[in-house]
């Protein structure tokens, strides 16, 4: 791991829903919720902080929402004007480094090694509030992992730094679920074993650690210490997109399912857009509440993959929900419930590539 590395992980606060309060003054300080409408099913896509204080969050189904904060103020998505406030963010980025890393339109990485990282992080933030009216909260640490840890420590509009010293004390009381890559699935096998925190998991035994999670244990007991050697790594041309979302319940309700499926349809097709590309490949992704033991991690909860190729490649996101619902309606429950539900597109082609793609090799 690099000793000289240092790492900003910045992430806008409630973005689309911040973007809507700013430009629309009569939201500000009123519980605005960014998603489907509670009438016909909709899911929630992000909401203000003052919406956050009744327990709404991102995910969940826009009536449960409307139950939880009756006053609430529900906002159809403008993913294609969110695409070009993300793009004008990491613009004011590019003007610290070159070296950033995209994790989706609201957050990312910056390695900022060789400058005085917490002066940057001020100036970064402080050129997003004065140029864009909008916030955002970043983390500032040695590594990726840490960095993005320190990120949500204060939000929003925070600035949190976490030198190696301050990890050491952090670390041991840091419960699991907040370890890089653990989901509710593996947080469960390791609240199993009696692994609550980092201090629980650097206490067990690694022989039978590997038993259970394989390779991943020592990647876990590597975090659990606060070590992190993966590098920044901008970004990339990708070879697929995607949105997914583990659900804090597991879920039956179909038609809420297909509601969820609709808003990635339409996040996916504003992305496509943004890059100038089309997908000729749809896949949806479902993980039911089915542990099955095995495997080189010890075991997870089955999933599922489902494809459907398209004769035309499209960046039509009415095309690409439906094609998604298509596929869907295919699967077999059996009884089950879903856990996690995602849906990616794939074989992309640029749009001055449309007609070649189609034809026959």
């Amino acid at each position: 791991m690099r000793t000289d590395l240092w790492v900003i992980h910045l992430d806008m606060d409630a973005f689309f829903a911040s973007v809507e309060q700013r430009d629309n003054p009569r939201l500000r300080g009123k519980p605005v919720i960014v998603g489907g409408s509670p009438s016909s099913r909709g899911v929630v896509s992000t909401c203000s902080y003052e919406a956050r204080r009744f327990g709404v969050r991102s995910a969940m189904p826009s009536r449960e929402a409307l139950r939880l904060c009756p006053q609430a103020v529900f906002i159809r998505p403008n993913h294609a004007k969110y695409a070009a406030v993300g793009r004008q963010v990491r613009a004011i980025m590019r003007r610290f480094t070159d070296v950033i890393q995209p994790l989706s339109i609201d957050e990312a990485f910056l390695d900022v090694s060789g400058q005085d990282a917490v002066k940057v992080a001020r100036e970064l933030k402080e050129a997003i509030r004065s140029e864009l009216q909008l916030t955002g909260s970043a983390g500032v640490s040695y590594c990726k992992f840490m960095a993005k840890l320190a990120s949500d420590m204060q939000k929003p509009d925070g600035l949190t730094v976490i030198t190696w010293e301050r990890a050491q004390e952090l670390l041991p009381t840091l419960p699991v679920r907040k370890l890089w890559g653990v989901g509710p699935a593996s947080e469960q096998a390791l609240n199993a074993l009696g692994i609550y925190t980092c201090g629980d998991l650097l206490a067990y035994d690694p022989d039978t650690l590997r038993k259970h999670f394989g390779k991943r244990a020592d990647e876990l007991r590597m975090l659990a210490q606060g070590i992190d050697p993966r590098p920044v790594v901008p970004h990339r041309e990708a070879k697929s997109i995607g949105e997914e979302n583990t659900f804090p319940v597991d879920q039956t309700d179909r038609e809420y399912l297909n509601q969820l499926l609709e808003r990635y349809a339409d996040n996916l097709s504003a992305e496509l857009k943004r890059q100038g590309m089309a997908a000729r490949t749809v896949t949806v992704k479902i993980k039911w509440n089915v542990f099955v033991e095995g495997g080189p991690r010890g075991g997870d909860f089955l999933q599922i993959t489902r494809s459907q190729t398209l004769p035309m490649p499209t960046n039509d996101a009415r095309t690409i929900g439906r094609v998604a619902r298509e596929i869907f309606a295919r699967v077999e429950w059996e009884g089950r419930k879903v856990r996690l539900l995602g849906l990616s597109v794939h074989n992309l082609v640029k749009k001055g590539e449309l007609f070649q793609a189609h034809l026959p090799i």
